[in-house]
């Protein structure tokens, strides 16, 4: 157990820490509350010293009877009334505290956010060279060189990427589908498995189509456009082909697409793939699926509750070509339980056999709400690797299928510290991924559990949520729609 005991004056610094420390201790509980001190293995303590010209931080190893402090200097950022500064020059003093103690360094540095691309983003449109930002993050961040060049590579393909966009008085549509074959071990979105749904699927359809026909209303009084269409979930292909038909013609009628870039559709689970569904899909203009395997591992499909073959995911990619499909993505997991280097590198050896457009890298997220997080004790034997020799071999056969990296995030408790990475072909880059990372243009989301982002021109955002739960989401589709219209009054 590891103890944050942080002074007051840190308020508003408790998550960046926390972040910080996680990164290290990524299989240690840690607290910021009262707690028993015999519980306590590992205190950290932050508090301001000499009217708050520094910061002393304090770190003691309880079990092995060794402790250290450290005076970091803040007095010229908090004159300024810097918070950022302030909260960076902590960062440091920290990192370098847990980084000789634990003799790790983290591939990102300090940096904790789940944007780091924003950073170089904002310097290339500010006229700063490569060389002035690679400085400044590495020392600003202490970021490791590999991840600054991929960080400034990515914001570059991304501003070109995003050329011609209005941001002003255009708009991303996302539409959520909350249904799942089965929940993944990993996963912890809002889905519900379909079974014990099913009967109710159309009453979620009633729902979400006057959910869209109000907001279609509200946006063309207003003069706004479409610019890419994102339906995710969930697996929206957990429909049938009729309430998929229903769905899309609803889209279409109701919105104007004739401006939109890109039509996005997550095929996602293999085993919710048909002919028919993907035939509904071209028909109605979708130019872009994903069939996401996570792996090519047969007995990790098993392990993670995927309930499908690799034999199925092989089946569904060439019936998408088959059917029309020229922009078909594919995700993997990097670390999943019981998987090697040599496990991940034939699930790479395998999707270049199939070449996709795209590949998105993900690593893994320990989430709470996920079963492997929540049943951690029953999968304790399954061993996993996940580090920067695996994210440098899936770039590399990336790189070798014709495939350039184009957005990155990051999320909470990625093992190994690591991204998630977008990999497309020149032409086949998803825009919907990168505007929702970048933050540049308004996202309006309809379904449970989506969050619609207004993005203003001051680059402030305000948020509206929907509920996650389906039955309430059912139940209160006209309070969901209220809470749309005063985000987007005035829109």
């Amino acid at each position: 157990m590891i103890k944050l005991d942080l002074e007051p004056l840190m308020a508003g610094f408790e998550y960046d820490i926390y972040s910080l420390v996680k990164a290290f201790y990524p299989t240690e509980e840690i607290k910021t509350d009262s707690m028993e001190e015999t519980e306590v293995s590992l205190w950290i303590g932050i508090k301001y010293k000499t009217e708050g010209e520094l910061l002393l931080i304090t770190w003691e190893d309880r079990q092995k009877g060794e402790k250290e402090q450290r005076l970091v200097e803040v007095l010229k950022a908090e004159q300024n009334g810097d918070r950022k500064a302030i909260k960076n020059c902590l960062k440091r003093g920290i990192y370098q505290i847990l980084s000789e103690k634990t003799k790790k360094e983290l591939p990102w540095g300090t940096l904790t956010g789940i944007r780091p691309v924003k950073i170089p983003y904002a310097m290339l449109e500010e006229g700063k060279s490569e060389e002035e930002i690679a400085y400044f993050i590495q020392n600003t961040y202490l970021t490791g060189e590999e991840k600054i060049r991929l960080s400034i590579e990515i914001a570059k393909r991304e501003r070109e990427l995003l050329k011609g966009i209005d941001y002003q008085n255009g708009y991303s549509l996302y539409i959520g589908i909350p249904f799942c074959p089965t929940r993944c071990l990993y996963c912890s979105f809002p889905s519900y498995p379909l079974k014990s749904w099913e009967k109710r699927v159309d009453q979620y359809l009633d729902a979400l189509c006057w959910e869209l026909e109000a907001v279609s209303q509200m946006l063309w009084v207003q003069g706004k456009q479409i610019t890419t269409v994102y339906f995710g979930g969930g697996t929206p292909t957990t429909l049938t082909p009729k309430q998929m038909e229903r769905l899309l013609k609803k889209v279409t009628e109701t919105f104007d697409l004739r401006g939109n870039r890109e039509f996005t559709v997550e095929a996602g689970r293999p085993d919710s793939i048909t002919k028919d569904k993907l035939q509904v899909l071209y028909r109605y203009g979708v130019d872009r699926i994903s069939v996401n395997p996570q792996t090519m591992n047969q007995a990790t499909l098993d392990l993670i509750g995927r309930q499908h073959t690799v034999k199925q995911t092989q089946e569904a990619f060439q019936m998408a070509r088959e059917c029309g499909f020229t922009n078909i993505n594919m995700d993997i997991i990097t670390g999943l339980p019981g998987e090697k280097k040599e496990d991940m590198e034939y699930t790479m050896q395998e999707l270049a056999k199939l070449k996709p457009d795209s590949v998105t890298v993900h690593s893994l997220a320990l989430k709470r709400a996920s079963r492997l997080n929540e049943q951690k004790e029953q999968y304790a034997n399954y061993s996993s690797r996940n580090d920067a020799e695996i994210t440098t071999m899936t770039e590399r056969y990336a790189r070798e299928m014709g495939l350039l990296p184009y957005y990155l995030y990051r999320q909470k408790n990625m093992t190994g510290n690591l991204e998630n990475v977008g990999y497309a072909a020149i032409d086949k880059a998803g825009i919907y991924n990168i505007l929702i990372m970048e933050e540049k243009q308004s996202i309006v989301a309809c379904g449970a559990g989506s969050v619609s982002k207004r993005v203003y021109p001051d680059g402030r955002i305000e948020r509206s949520e929907n509920v996650k739960d389906v039955a309430l989401y059912i139940g209160k589709i006209d309070e969901m729609i209220e809470r749309k219209r005063k985000l987007l009054t005035d829109f």
